[in-house]
């Protein structure tokens, strides 16, 4: 047996998990090599010193914070095959969150339904249109004008129904005055007669 093998096999040996044959080789190396000797009387003091030695319980977050530098070293190590664009990693990397991403879609959709509600054409969109004045007066305007609006819906469903209920009085009236017989009531207006023309 040569020296490189029996340096290793020297943890097996020192360990005693050698087959019988690999045993005997061992240690009939060792009584001819003084240097392989010596050093397998230091890794048997070593072993017998670890074995005397307490066991030390790990703490409970080393388990969590090698797994996080693990996932760390993985994403340095991905960005660094990446190139030039790992660099706008931390400026864009908030903003590609679930959450950003969302927030801003839900803002544009509640301001284009803002706009759509009061009308306003984005695409003729001016710098003047930005002043908040101008917006509240807009959105005042238009109001205003929807209150008037239903107001005069209002008003102009009532007077309908006023004339039906009227109508439909006249109506009755007349159909009893027909089934009586009698004459029509003096307070009716008489059938406008169309004018005559006069003979000069």
């Amino acid at each position: 047996m040569t020296c490189n093998e029996m340096e290793a096999l020297l943890c097996d040996y020192v360990d005693g998990t050698l087959s019988p044959a690999q045993r005997a080789d061992a240690e009939r190396h060792l009584e001819h090599c003084t240097v392989c000797s010596g050093m397998a009387r230091d890794a048997a003091a070593v072993v017998a010193l670890a074995a005397r030695a307490e066991r030390v319980e790990p703490p409970p977050q080393l388990v969590t914070r090698i797994l996080f530098d693990l996932a760390a070293q993985r994403e340095k190590a991905q960005d660094r095959r990446r190139g030039p664009l790992a660099l706008l990693r931390p400026l864009l990397g908030p903003m590609l969150q679930p959450r950003f991403a969302m927030g801003m879609a839900m803002t544009i959709l509640s301001l284009a339904m803002l706009a759509r509600a009061v009308r306003f054409d984005v695409r003729q969109l001016t710098l003047a249109d930005l002043d908040p004045v101008r917006i509240w007066r807009n959105i005042d305007d238009r109001a205003h004008r929807g209150w008037a609006r239903t107001v005069k819906f209002y008003e102009n469903l009532r007077f309908v129904y006023e004339i039906r209920s009227r109508l439909a009085e006249l109506t009755a009236e007349q159909e009893g005055t027909a089934e009586s017989g009698a004459a029509p009531p003096a307070d009716t207006a008489p059938e406008a007669q169309p004018p005559t023309p006069s003979s000069k």
